[in-house]
């Protein structure tokens, strides 16, 4: 389990824009947003990423990187980005399983021939410049995830109020 202001796992991992993302190099002002979703086939996640894409200004405005993540092969997370509304996120993928479960992600296997044989339960990564965890929320359903409005209002009291990390014992 990862711990609130310590040090995160440095992820690098292929865009579906054929680039590549590394955590550790990210230089945000404030926060860089890690958005891990389950995949291609997951309803769900198609409408938190195209929510994520409507709240990208709110999350740029005030200093944040954003990014989607799964585990899902290239061709499922191009295909992705080709059918979901959600052109301006930068999605990347490959997450492997030992990945996935360094950040403390649950992990499930296929109940459909629509999924793939593993994927990571949705998770939610605040980490501030430094590369340390300020908040995380990991799921183990698709279902009640945080909602970024909520997540905006939270950032503004936080930077406000100057809201430490909490959760740190």
């Amino acid at each position: 389990m990862i711990t609130p202001t310590h040090k995160v796992p440095n992820l690098t991992l292929d865009l579906i824009n054929d680039t590549q993302w590394e955590l550790h190099n990210q230089r945000p002002e404030k926060y860089t947003l890690l958005v891990f979703y389950r995949g291609l086939h997951c309803p769900k996640c198609k409408q938190q990423l195209e929510n994520l894409k409507e709240k990208l200004p709110g999350f740029t405005k005030r200093g944040i990187n954003v990014i989607g993540i799964s585990m899902d092969s290239e061709k499922r997370a191009k295909k992705t980005g080709e059918e979901w509304d959600i052109e301006s996120i930068p999605i990347g993928y490959g997450l492997s399983e030992k990945e996935a479960k360094d950040w403390g992600l649950f992990l499930s296997t296929s109940i459909s021939e629509s999924e793939p044989e593993v994927f990571s339960e949705p998770g939610l990564f605040l980490i501030k410049p430094d590369n340390t965890l300020y908040l995380s929320s990991i799921q183990t359903m698709p279902f009640a995830r945080p909602h970024f409005e909520d997540l905006l209002k939270a950032i503004d009291f936080i930077e406000d109020k100057g809201y430490p990390a909490r959760g740190t014992k």
